[in-house]
C-alpha cells in the first residue's frame, strides 16, 4: 500500500456548482446531533462536585469519574467511524442517539454509589462516538473550498459542553433528576428526527472490505498518527478543560458550582466560535500554518496563567485566548483531514483521529488531579500543556506545512 500523503485522493465534489440544500439540512442535523449527543457525554462534570461531596471522593476518584465517560467516548470512535464507513450516517446517528438515552437515565439510579457511577459513566462515553459519525457525512455532502468551513461548523456541536456546563447545574436546581430527564427526552426527538431527515450523499462509496482491514488501512497511513497527535492537543484540550475546568475553578479560585459552571461555559463557548474560524481560515491558508500559530497562542497562555494570576482579569484573558486557540486548532486539524484522506476511509480516519484527540482529553484532568493532591498547586500541569501545545506548533510549521492535499 502507498501510504504517501501527498498522493492520497480527497472526497469526490458533490455534484452541482455549490452546497445543495440536502447539504446543508445534513450539517444542520449532524451539528445539533453531535451538540445533544455531547451533552448527555458530559453530564457528570457539572455534577462532579456534587458526587464528590455525596460520595465522599478525593481529588483524583474525582477526576476519573469525570474522565470514565470521556476515555470510552474516544476509543468508541474507533469502531463507530468505521461502522459509519459501512453503513452510513443515515443509520448510524439516530442509533447510537438512542441508545446514549439508556445511559443518561441510569444515571438517576446510580447517583448515590460510586462503582455504579463508574459503570454508567463507562456506557455514557457512547455519546462521544458521534463526532466519528458526522465528519465523513458533511465531508460528503460538501466540495473542497466549503468543505473547512462546513467541518468547522459541525465541530461547534462540541458546545454541547458548554450547555451541559451552564444548563445542568441550574436545571437540577428544579430537581436532582431533572438534566437527566431533560437530555433524555431531547435525544429522543433527535433520533425520531435524524432517522427522517439524515441522509448519505448519493455518490457514498461503501467499502467491501472487512471493519479490522479498513481500520489497519487507516491505521498504516503515516498522517493518520500525526494527525491525531495534533488533535489529542488541540482538541484533547479542550475536552480537558470543558471537564475539569469547573473543577479547578471551584477549588482554585473558591467559586461556587454554578458560578464555575457558567464560567467553563464561557471557555467552551469561545472554543465553539473559534472552530469554525479555523475551518474558514484553512480554506485559505494551509491548514498547518493555522494549527500551527493557534496551538503557539495555546502555548503562550498556558504559561501565563501556570503563575497562577488573579482570575479578574488576567486569569480569563488568558483562559479566554487560550480556548481560542485551541477551538482554532481543532477546527484547522480536521480541515487537513478532509484535503488527504481518501473518501471510503474518512470515517475509519475520523475516528482513530477522533479517538486520541479525545484521549488527549483523558489524561490531562487525572494529571490535574494527582499534582493539585501531590503538590497543591496547578501550575505544573499547565507547564505541560504549554510544552505540548508548542512541541504541537512545531511539528504542524516544520513538517505538516509541505502537505499538500487535493485543493
Amino acid at each position: 500500500m502507498d501510504t504517501s500523503v501527498q498522493q492520497s485522493p480527497g472526497p469526490p465534489a458533490p455534484t452541482g456548482a455549490g452546497p445543495s440544500p440536502a447539504a446543508y439540512r445534513n450539517l444542520v442535523m449532524a451539528t445539533v446531533g453531535f451538540a445533544l449527543t455531547f451533552w448527555a457525554w458530559n453530564l457528570i462534570a457539572p455534577m462532579s462536585g456534587d458526587y464528590k461531596d455525596r460520595l465522599g471522593l478525593s481529588s483524583f476518584q474525582q477526576s476519573f469519574l469525570v474522565a470514565v465517560p470521556v476515555l470510552v467516548g474516544s476509543l468508541g470512535r474507533i469502531p463507530v467511524g468505521a461502522l459509519t464507513d459501512k453503513y452510513g450516517a443515515k443509520l448510524m446517528f439516530p442509533l447510537v442517539s438512542a441508545l446514549t438515552i439508556v445511559p443518561v437515565l441510569l444515571l438517576i439510579p446510580a447517583k448515590n454509589s460510586y462503582g455504579a457511577m463508574l459503570a454508567v459513566g463507562f456506557l455514557l462515553g457512547l455519546g462521544g462516538t458521534t463526532f466519528a459519525i458526522g465528519v465523513p457525512l458533511v465531508n460528503a455532502w460538501f466540495p473542497p473550498r466549503k468543505r473547512g468551513f462546513a467541518l468547522g461548523v459541525f465541530g461547534m456541536g462540541m458546545g454541547g459542553v458548554a450547555l451541559s456546563g451552564y444548563f445542568t447545574p441550574r436545571i437540577a436546581k428544579h430537581g436532582d433528576n431533572l438534566p437527566f430527564l431533560v437530555v433524555a427526552g431531547a435525544l429522543v426527538v433527535y433520533a425520531l428526527l435524524a432517522a427522517v431527515l439524515v441522509s448519505d450523499h448519493p455518490g457514498r462509496k461503501v467499502p467491501t472490505d472487512t471493519l479490522a482491514h479498513r481500520l489497519g488501512g487507516a491505521a498504516r497511513l503515516r498522517v493518520t498518527w500525526e494527525l491525531s497527535a495534533l488533535y489529542a492537543i488541540g482538541f484533547g484540550g479542550i475536552v480537558a478543560f470543558g471537564v475539569y475546568l469547573p473543577t479547578y475553578l471551584k477549588t482554585w479560585y473558591a467559586m461556587s458550582p454554578t458560578e464555575a459552571g457558567t464560567k467553563a461555559a464561557g471557555f467552551a463557548l469561545v472554543t465553539v466560535v473559534f472552530r469554525p474560524i479555523g475551518g474558514w481560515l484553512s480554506d485559505r491558508v494551509h491548514p498547518a500554518l493555522v494549527t500551527a500559530g493557534a496551538l503557539l497562542l495555546a502555548a503562550l497562555m498556558a504559561v501565563v496563567q501556570a503563575f497562577e494570576p488573579p482570575l479578574d482579569p488576567i486569569g480569563t484573558i488568558a483562559l479566554l485566548a487560550m480556548a481560542a486557540g485551541l477551538g482554532t486548532a481543532s477546527g484547522s486539524v480536521f480541515a487537513l483531514v478532509s484535503q488527504v484522506t481518501p473518501q471510503p476511509k474518512v470515517g475509519s480516519v475520523t475516528g482513530i483521529v477522533g479517538a486520541m484527540g479525545g484521549l488527549g482529553g483523558f489524561v490531562p484532568p487525572l494529571v490535574m488531579g494527582a499534582i493539585y493532591s501531590a503538590k497543591d498547586s496547578y501550575a505544573i500541569g499547565f507547564m505541560l500543556l504549554s510544552d505540548l501545545a508548542l512541541a504541537g506548533c512545531v511539528y504542524a510549521y516544520g513538517r505538516m506545512r509541505n502537505i499538500r492535499g487535493d485543493g
